[in-house]
């Protein structure tokens, strides 16, 4: 019998590796694709689990660059998170990886695509209607809505059965890992009263044992992107790399959420964000005092439904690139310098400079004379504005 040939996005995971034998055992010719966004060691190992699957086409791709340049900082841009906590670590990655996989599925003429999001998931929509975007005659396959595996216990049971092996900590938790972040859910995270243990965070120290003097650095942006760290230049990877690094040993970056997922259902979270957390304060920061007032608050209520839609899988959207239009067209403003001090869990600001300030010392100072600005001119302020509530 003729096999049907299907492209699945591969992690080399617990759940995507027993969709590659389920897949198999369906008849599915299964190719693998995994997008090296910065997982480190877990890339060899998907390369190789797809191997001892015996999958024939196994493709790998480096897209850090990519990734930050035309997800990760086009997302910081907004300066915003998810329900005021949330970087969309996993949330941005996912159109890349679907961009990455349609091409392997035309290429190879592939007219089935699988990943391994589950029903109950806001993977499995930033995945579909990604490839619906890319391709609306696609078949999809989400084994985790139609198979007979309805747990994580059933998955492991499946593996010791046909002697899959895998790691211990991916046993405990669904974990994601890239360049921007790591994320953790499900096992014991399912308990509201359960405080994570120590063991689970990768990328972070904890305040406790983070290190006992304070970092100081100073971040460069140019249109809004970051440049620099302290006086040099770094390329996108190793700039992100290095302030991982920075906010690892310093604290910085860990969260642990009850999030409102897109389908209705609260879930529980902890991530773990360390470089973008500083990046992001530092951006906020250099908003405060380069943006004109209404441009600060226009901006902001653009970027509620911005990280909204990107959450909810919306990336390749209309209203997502129009939004993307306007907020890119704001950075020509954001050129400048923030120092920072970080010690133990917290950013606090040293200095701020740039070209573009519209902080005027004379007009905000009460020990100076403005030319600009007269203090009597208040009352008549506040006496047309007080008009409505008195009426």
């Amino acid at each position: 019998m003729h096999k049907k040939k299907i492209v699945l996005a591969y992690s080399g995971g617990l759940d995507t590796s027993v969709i590659i034998k389920w897949l198999q055992e369906k008849n599915f010719e299964v190719i693998s694709f995994t997008a090296d966004i910065g997982q480190g060691g877990e890339i060899k190992i998907a390369k190789e689990r797809a191997k001892k699957f015996n999958v024939k086409k196994i493709f790998i791709k480096n897209l850090k660059n990519e990734f930050i340049k035309n997800y990760i900082f086009p997302y910081l841009r907004s300066s915003f998170c998810y329900e005021n906590f949330y970087l969309l670590g996993t949330a941005i990655a996912r159109p890349l990886i679907v961009k990455e996989l349609m091409k392997i599925a035309y290429f190879t003429n592939s007219n089935y695509v699988a990943h391994g999001a589950t029903g109950k998931g806001n993977d499995q929509i930033r995945f579909e209607l990604g490839f619906k975007y890319f391709n609306s005659n696609i078949n999809i396959i989400a084994p985790w809505r139609i198979w007979e595996l309805n747990s994580r216990n059933s998955l492991l049971n499946f593996c010791i059965k046909n002697n899959i092996k895998i790691n211990k900590k991916t046993k405990k938790y669904s974990i994601d890992k890239n360049l921007f972040h790591n994320s953790y859910e499900g096992g014991n995270l399912d308990n509201l009263l359960y405080e994570p243990e120590e063991n689970m965070w990768e990328n972070t120290l904890s305040n406790e044992i983070s290190i006992d003097y304070p970092i100081y650095i100073s971040i460069t942006f140019k249109n809004g992107d970051p440049i620099k760290i302290n006086n040099t230049y770094y390329n996108n990877e190793y700039l992100f790399l290095k302030l991982n690094k920075i906010g690892s040993i310093t604290g910085i970056g860990r969260v642990d959420i009850v999030e409102n997922r897109y389908i209705g259902i609260k879930s529980r979270g902890c991530y773990e964000t360390p470089g973008a957390t500083i990046i992001m304060f530092a951006r906020k920061n250099l908003e405060s005092f380069v943006l004109d007032k209404e441009i600060y608050f226009f901006k902001e209520s653009l970027s509620i439904n911005y990280t909204k839609l990107i959450y909810n899988g919306y990336w390749w959207s209309p209203e997502r690139i129009l939004i993307q239009n306007i907020i890119d067209n704001i950075q020509k403003y954001l050129n400048g310098v923030i120092k920072i001090k970080i010690f133990k869990g917290h950013i606090s600001i040293v200095k701020r400079y740039s070209f573009n300030s519209l902080y005027d010392k004379k007009n905000s100072s009460f020990d100076e004379i403005s030319k600009k600005f007269n203090q009597i001119d208040s009352q008549g302020f506040i006496n047309i504005n007080s008009l409505r509530l008195i009426i």
